[in-house]
């Protein structure tokens, strides 16, 4: 279900690659090695995010041999890299095998070498990558409201309701948007609206968009999670859509929880998967790659709600069941997403990250 445009692609493949493309070795060499190493350590995998919960229990369940030892699982994109740089020279269990990150950290953190290439055995079936495997674009999601309909009443159909008085000490991030992918395109998807589809002057006018909610006393400066949610501190909570239906399930009713996508500024964003090209545990890395492409990952990523990379081949062949198919959100709520290029979310999160503070002065923590 990936719907790339040519200039995505064509952008993906022209960024800066160094190094030379390592084909997936064979499953008994990799199982052999990451039995020696013993041990395993993502960074920024929460449970509730894109099914990452099963995804790793079927990770271990399969290999038990491997120890999982998960790093901040609430760290951001720009963490996660920070992460690699601090402990290049450290092989101890507090430096990262793999990252998930927004797509525009995977060719910047190519080109500074901080990621290692290889190729799953399905890479052929992975419409956005690196082409020689530094990184993989597994899944994606688009920027919706989640909300507390306990709280309220008349729910937001569009960004620029969330500015409406009634929305008073409502509406949070679910990130920081210094560091955190999903929070800086979330000021993006902003700016596209109130643009009306100008990438160029999106950034600056997600920006001020957000300076008129901070200004209003609807901007809530705390990172928004189901809990805060519940709780009532953050009873409007921007965020990818497949967090927000795992949230509407897992509270089941209480509250009860409505998902919208927007009317406009309907943005989606695709996040990347890589090893760090310093990782203490290269073979369970790779083996934790194979395992979140194959079949039964790709089919955990969609039971998250994420829609994932192979989704096209998997219904093609008709691997995906329809239990499955039929919990997914409808299909025209996507048609006007947009996928921004490389370039597009580059400069985006150059202009927010530095941005954010001399505009809109609101310390997200």
């Amino acid at each position: 279900m990936f719907k790339f445009t040519g200039r995505i692609l064509a952008m993906s493949a022209a960024v800066l690659m160094s190094g030379t493309a390592v084909s997936a070795q064979s499953m008994d060499e990799l199982i052999e090695g990451a039995k020696q190493e013993g041990m395993f350590s993502p960074i920024a995998l929460p449970h509730d995010w894109c099914g990452w919960g099963d995804i790793l229990a079927g990770f271990t369940a399969k290999y038990p041999f491997i120890t999982l030892n998960e790093l901040n699982p609430d760290a951001g994109s720009a963490d996660e890299i920070e992460a690699i740089k601090a402990n290049k020279d450290n092989k101890g269990p507090q430096a990262p095998d793999t990252i998930d990150v927004g797509l525009a950290f995977g060719p910047s953190s190519t080109a500074e070498g901080l990621l290692m290439p290889y190729k799953v055995s399905t890479f052929d079936g992975i419409e956005v990558k690196d082409p020689d495997g530094h990184w993989y674009g597994g899944y994606y999601g688009v920027l919706s409201f989640e909300i507390n309909t306990d709280i309220i009443k008349d729910v937001p159909q569009d960004w620029n309701d969330l500015l409406k008085p009634e929305y008073a000490n409502s509406v949070a991030l679910a990130g920081d948007p210094r560091a955190a992918n999903q929070a800086i395109l979330s000021v993006y998807a902003a700016g596209l609206a109130a643009t009306g589809g100008d990438a160029a002057n999106a950034p600056q006018a997600g920006l001020e968009f957000f300076k008129k909610l901070n200004d209003a006393g609807n901007f809530v400066p705390v990172i928004g999670k189901a809990a805060s949610l519940a709780q009532g501190t953050t009873p409007i909570i921007i965020r990818w859509d497949y967090n927000a239906l795992a949230d509407r399930d897992t509270l089941n009713g209480n509250p009860p929880v409505e998902v919208v996508v927007p009317k406009t500024g309907v943005v989606a964003g695709v996040y990347a998967q890589a090893i760090s090209a310093y990782a203490p545990h290269p073979n369970a890395a790779k083996l934790w790659m194979e395992y979140i492409y194959s079949d039964e990952g790709q089919l955990g990523f969609l039971k998250g709600y994420c829609h994932p990379a192979r989704f096209n081949q998997l219904v093609s062949e008709g691997k995906v069941p329809q239990d499955v198919l039929d919990k997914l959100p409808a299909a025209e709520l996507y048609k006007s997403a947009v996928f921004p290029s490389l370039e597009e979310q580059d400069a985006n999160k150059q202009a927010v990250t530095s941005g954010w503070d001399s505009v809109v002065g609101a310390n997200v923590q």
